[in-house]
């Protein structure tokens, strides 16, 4: 829905020629494994997606390096990561719910769930904890339709860039990219 209101095009963080490889790969127990498969995934995409942007195209995507660090650390994942300084870096939304709400939406999917989403449910304060250091828009969708949401988005989007957002590519492309720090917390650096 962001990308048609956004007139943007989508982009899959974990490209499909990799999809085969990752359910083989999240049926395995090693999370450096696992991350390292989802890095190169979002390496791969970046530079997609920086194609798309340097023609001038938006780009939405539904995840980034944010949620890949965080919830690989949360599983328990040491790997020090740092991250180039060319990986485009705009907006970023956090998409959150009260707990209730949030079990319901679980409850309602219609997709098995693996044995990383069982564990990764028994880390949840670890990942939200996080997320807190990477600069983002926390957008509250607890009661909203995905419609309202996309309002949310839209109307928080015209307010300007995230204070700690990179506001160069915000305001060059209205395009929608989660943000990334280029030395998060706990990163080995050169």
């Amino acid at each position: 829905m962001l990308a048609a209101a956004r007139q943007a095009v989508l982009v899959a963080t974990v490209p499909l020629p990799y999809q085969p490889l990752r359910q083989a790969l999240d049926e395995r127990t090693n999370v450096e494994a696992r991350m390292c498969f989802y890095l190169s995934g979002l390496f791969t995409a970046a530079e997609e997606i920086q194609h798309h942007l340097d023609a001038g195209v938006p780009v939405v995507v539904e995840s980034y390096f944010a949620r890949c660090l965080t919830t690989h650390r949360a599983l328990g994942a040491r790997l020090g990561i740092t991250l180039p300084s060319w990986l485009p870096t705009p907006a970023t939304y956090h998409l959150v719910c009260d707990d209730d709400e949030r079990q319901r939406r679980l409850a309602g999917r219609n997709k098995p769930v693996s044995r990383w989403d069982s564990l990764i449910e028994t880390a949840t304060d670890r990942v939200t904890d996080a997320y807190a250091s990477f600069p983002m828009h926390r957008v509250d969708t607890t009661g909203r339709s995905p419609d309202e949401v996309l309002r949310v988005i839209m109307k928080t989007e015209t307010q300007g860039a995230h204070p700690h957002a990179d506001p160069k590519p915000v305001g060059a492309h209205p395009h929608v990219l989660p943000a990334v720090p280029r030395h998060a917390a706990g990163t080995c650096r050169p």
